[in-house]
């Protein structure tokens, strides 16, 4: 993983799988970033949970794939929300894809990030409390990928 300035270059390599209903690409997630921008290969293998359904995201040569994180959601105050997504195995050829996800935890700082003030009325009260990048990234990570959001734990 190359981190710097704000983004991280990610590629994820899944090999063919001669029994692909007996295993899992990678379990069901959101990015804990801002924003994820993906560019899949011609095999296909990604999903984002819709109305409790998997949805497939078919490739698209050239296209690129645009994954709101929950940081985004945290700070726009759920107007934005971050996409539950995973890979399934296939055995249809490898599949390769290269993600960039924009983030600013590698950078140290002490700013904390909160849903921004102008998006906040008396209808519209704060849903998350402000943290640190490094405090939330800490919970992602140590929660690991699965069932419930990292969101969940910093919601008042």
């Amino acid at each position: 993983m190359d981190c710097a300035k704000g983004h991280c270059l990610l590629s994820h390599y899944y090999p063919p799988c001669p029994e692909p209903e007996l295993i899992m690409g990678t379990t069901k997630h959101s990015d804990p970033d801002f924003l994820t921008i993906l560019l899949q290969d011609r095999i296909s293998g990604l999903q984002v949970l819709c109305d409790n359904q998997w949805i497939d995201v078919p490739p698209i040569l050239g296209a690129l794939v645009v994954n709101i994180g929950d940081l985004l959601q945290l700070m726009s105050n759920d107007r934005l929300k971050s996409v539950d997504h995973r890979v399934v195995a296939n055995n249809e050829g490898p599949r390769v894809s290269v993600a960039c996800f924009f983030t600013l935890y590698t950078n140290p700082t002490t700013r904390t990030y909160g849903p921004i003030n102008e998006l906040l009325s008396p209808h519209n009260p704060a849903l998350y409390s402000h943290t640190s990048l490094q405090d939330f990234i800490a919970y992602y990570d140590n929660k690991g990928l699965g069932a419930f959001s990292a969101l969940d734990h910093f919601k008042l």
